[in-house]
């Protein structure tokens, strides 16, 4: 694999929650998700996100699903003593996971993260939108404000509430946390390599380009990605962003998100 990653925070003021872990088999890519309320953790969801990715890529030889369980238990016995994991809001990330072995791309997806894998069939996109169905009323009183209107970040917080009780459970969405049984609801899947020419990564900041602002489709934004890198791409979506800056053109919650894209290229080794 030749992979190429570019991560830029939507904040100077805010430290970048999305974390990476890349091998020369390996990437994964988390997207921590944002606390609007209170935690009952002292360190934060950027610290949760970088030791979740690390223990996800120690642990990958299992395969990605047991990998990621068992990432979530060492993660939480990191801070048990220390924080409260019972908390609601206790620090979460959505996850992709690709591992590449000798015949197969094994991937998983957890949260709103997005995967496109190329082949000569065409692009397959896998993306776990759960997240975006919970909370649908408070959701869209916050979207139906503009970004300078003084009742929304109360609005934002309303809904951070209403999401965090679809979290976890049945009929709401499935995200990293404290409890290693997420795992299990991921959505997972695997391709023969010699079917893959090429992947991306994106956390939904990212994937704005695609999903929020229409910039591109996936294959215009895969295109972005093989011939100008990662930079180009979350270089549109800044450009979008700073264009819409009430976020009435695209209703959103945050005006800048964390964005990291990844694009690889598999070579096939010669004779």
């Amino acid at each position: 694999m030749r992979t190429t990653i570019a991560s830029v925070p939507g904040s100077t003021e805010t430290p970048n929650e999305d974390a990476t872990q890349t091998g020369s088999d390996l990437l994964v890519l988390l997207d921590g998700a944002t606390a609007r309320t209170a935690s009952g953790c002292i360190h934060g969801v950027a610290w949760y996100a970088q030791h979740l990715a690390a223990g996800i890529a120690e642990r990958i030889a299992i395969g990605p699903t047991a990998a990621l369980a068992a990432a979530i238990a060492q993660t939480s016995d990191l801070h048990r003593d220390t924080c409260d994991l019972t908390h609601p809001g206790t620090p979460s990330a959505a996850v992709a996971i690709v591992h590449v072995t000798e015949d197969t791309l094994k991937y998983l997806v957890l949260g709103d993260v997005t995967i496109v894998i190329a082949s000569p069939g065409g692009l397959q996109v896998v993306s776990d939108q759960r997240i975006s169905q919970s909370a649908p009323s408070e959701r869209a009183t916050a979207d139906a404000m503009p970004a300078t209107d003084p009742r929304k970040p109360e609005a934002l917080v309303r809904m951070k509430h209403a999401e965090l009780a679809a979290r976890n459970t049945a009929g709401g969405y499935w995200i990293a946390a404290a409890d290693p049984e997420a795992a299990r609801h991921a959505l997972t899947g695997e391709v023969p390599v010699h079917q893959v020419t090429e992947f991306a990564v994106l956390s939904d900041g990212a994937a704005r380009a695609v999903d929020a602002f229409g910039i591109h489709d996936w294959p215009g934004a895969l295109a972005v990605l093989r011939e100008d890198g990662p930079t180009a791409l979350i270089a549109e979506v800044r450009a979008a962003e700073a264009s819409d800056p009430e976020a009435t053109r695209w209703p959103r919650n945050k005006l800048s998100d964390d964005a990291t894209a990844a694009y690889c290229r598999l070579e096939v080794p010669s004779a």
